[in-house]
């Protein structure tokens, strides 16, 4: 119950129009002796909490009370980075940095996780808006080395380098998982990351076995991405794709070798070297023009994919992300839609 002020009669302004009938007819010395009554009750009743009962409401009170005024030091550490790769790993693994770049066209290039609402765009990734950070609470910057040019943008807050990349010329899965574990380590949760690592395994493998149930005459696929018609990226063993495919029991069949992104440059005609039991695999985006121009393509028309060849077209997933991009990649081929070929 609360507790209850009483004020004092001289401390209350009254109209002459009215009085205090019981105040002006009791004598001051009954009002002295009922006041100390009063008060040794109330110390009576009060005795029975113990010292450390009276210290822990206290502390209870004032911990309340930091926590309503908002003054409290939260336990989370503020993230900020500019890399898609980093920011979806972090969201996937239930930890999204406030801020990260380019976040309006998020959906069109890594789509799955999403973000949350309220991260923060930062302009753009390569060169984010330095005004608006120095206006967020950030306690650490996660980037990688395409990005660390723009640290001096950060002031004081420190940045801390995380790639997810081969380490070699063919991608491992260790390549993923221990770069996850350096972000488990940063937001001082490293169980988070390794409950995302076990998890991300059992999603990885429960999408191969829909895959093949789905499709169990389709063993390998080739991925391609078009930027044109005569401009297209063939993604080889050292890209993500390699052991996210590999994770689902599957095979990435390649050209050649690529670059450090993981890609070599390709022309139409020259998928024509691919297996013929070789699924082809066209991630998203696409443009509307290239789209049409791969149709009224004479090279692609004999290539025979969707009739004698088996190709399929994926949601988009960042290409050059981490952990997240895996598990996105194998739920996204896991629904796909595959014609031709050994798919038929």
């Amino acid at each position: 119950m609360s507790p209850v002020f009483y004020t004092s009669k001289t401390s209350v302004p009254m109209s002459k129009s009215k009085t205090m009938p019981v105040l002006d007819t009791i004598p001051v010395t009954i009002l002295k002796w009922m006041t100390l009554a009063l008060c040794l009750v109330l110390t009576a009743c009060d005795s029975t909490q113990t010292p450390q009962e009276n210290i822990e409401q206290v502390d209870e009170s004032q911990s309340v009370d930091t926590v309503n005024n908002g003054s409290a030091q939260s336990p989370s550490i503020q993230i900020v980075s500019p890399d898609w790769g980093n920011a979806a790993t972090l969201t996937a693994m239930g930890y999204p940095p406030i801020a990260t770049g380019d976040a309006r066209v998020w959906h069109r290039w890594v789509g799955s996780p999403e973000l949350p609402p309220e991260t923060i765009d930062l302009g753009i990734r390569y060169q984010p808006n330095a005004e608006l950070i120095a206006q967020l609470p950030v306690d650490l910057v996660i980037d990688n080395p395409f990005y660390e040019h723009a640290r001096n943008l950060y002031g004081d807050v420190p940045a801390e380098s995380v790639l997810f990349a081969a380490k070699g010329d063919i991608a491992q899965w260790s390549d993923y998982t221990a770069p996850t574990r350096e972000l488990g380590e940063l937001i001082d949760n490293p169980k988070m990351a390794e409950n995302y690592i076990s998890q991300s395994e059992k999603d990885i493998t429960l999408a191969g076995e829909q895959l093949q149930q789905r499709y169990p005459n389709v063993k390998k696929f080739a991925v391609v991405q078009f930027d044109a018609v005569k401009k297209i990226r063939m993604y080889v063993a050292n890209s993500l794709f390699r052991p996210a495919l590999t994770g689902m029991g599957k095979e990435l069949d390649t050209l050649g070798e690529g670059n450090q992104w993981g890609f070599m440059s390709v022309r139409m005609g020259d998928l024509a070297a691919l297996d013929d039991d070789t699924c082809l695999l066209v991630v998203n985006p696409v443009s509307p023009i290239t789209r049409a121009e791969i149709e009224d393509s004479l090279v692609w028309q004999r290539l025979g994919y969707g009739s004698d060849r088996c190709v399929g077209e994926l949601p988009p997933v960042w290409i050059y992300g981490g952990m997240s991009s895996l598990v996105s990649l194998a739920d996204n081929l896991s629904n796909v839609s595959l014609e031709g070929g050994a798919a038929s």
